[in-house]
């Protein structure tokens, strides 16, 4: 029976157990999938004294259908599209561009809110662990994944403390390496193997993204497992 995480902060914790061969390296980066990620980043960060930042990945729903994506817009402006869905459906680039407008107006919203003001980092020759707190289908770790290669860095990695395990080989074909901590059968929903799969909200990301710079700045000084102003 595998073993259901407390919540992301366990999670995290756990998934950082694999990823050792990372700590302490000067080229590595953590980079969180906004908002339930970042629970789950952080701890993997802490853990391996490494940085931590958010990677910030937004659907191009078709009009009308938003359901149906066209693409996905990432961190670092870049674009991604699905040329099956465009091709078969004739998809103009005007309503694309309109619908990658109005996303990326939301991505800078939020990276602002999240970052502070802080620059986006340099991701060029970095070992670069994309963490989320689960996958599913794994469309938007898939869209996150084409966007972090056209970035630049030396090695993607993508870590997540649960999954299903074909999302896991579908993964493979697109980075460097996949780290799924578990993979139960049946899988179902990342929920189902959280006891507290509570919404992780922007006031608590906020909080771990600081934590984790003061944490990169004064390694050892952070003593709480949890932030405790948002936490209930």
């Amino acid at each position: 029976m595998t073993h259901r995480f407390q919540d992301r902060y366990e999670a995290g914790q756990r998934l950082a157990a694999e990823l050792t061969e990372y700590a302490g390296r000067n080229d590595v980066i953590v980079l969180a999938l906004p908002r339930g990620g970042v629970p789950v980043a952080f701890e993997v960060a802490k853990a391996l004294r490494v940085p931590l930042d958010v990677f910030l990945v937004r659907k191009l729903g078709l009009p009308g259908h938003e359901e149906l994506a066209m693409g996905a817009i990432a961190s670092g402006g870049v674009m991604v599209l699905n040329p099956d869905v465009v091709n078969a459906l004739q998809i103009p680039k005007s309503v694309i561009q309109q619908v990658a407008a109005q996303e990326m107006e939301e991505l800078r919203r939020r990276e602002q809110a999240y970052r502070d003001n802080r620059p986006e980092p340099n991701l060029s020759g970095k070992a670069v662990i994309l963490v989320d707190d689960g996958l599913a289908t794994g469309s938007t770790m898939m869209a996150a994944a084409e966007a972090l290669r056209r970035l630049g860095p030396a090695r993607a990695i993508v870590g997540v403390p649960v999954a299903a395990g074909e999302t896991c080989d579908a993964l493979r074909a697109m980075v460097d390496e996949v780290v799924c901590a578990t993979t139960p059968e049946p899988f179902r929903a990342v929920g189902l193997w959280y006891e507290d799969f509570s919404q992780t909200s922007d006031d608590e990301v906020r909080e771990l993204l600081a934590r984790a710079q003061s944490l990169s700045q004064n390694p050892g000084r952070d003593t709480a497992s949890e932030p405790q102003a948002v936490r209930t």
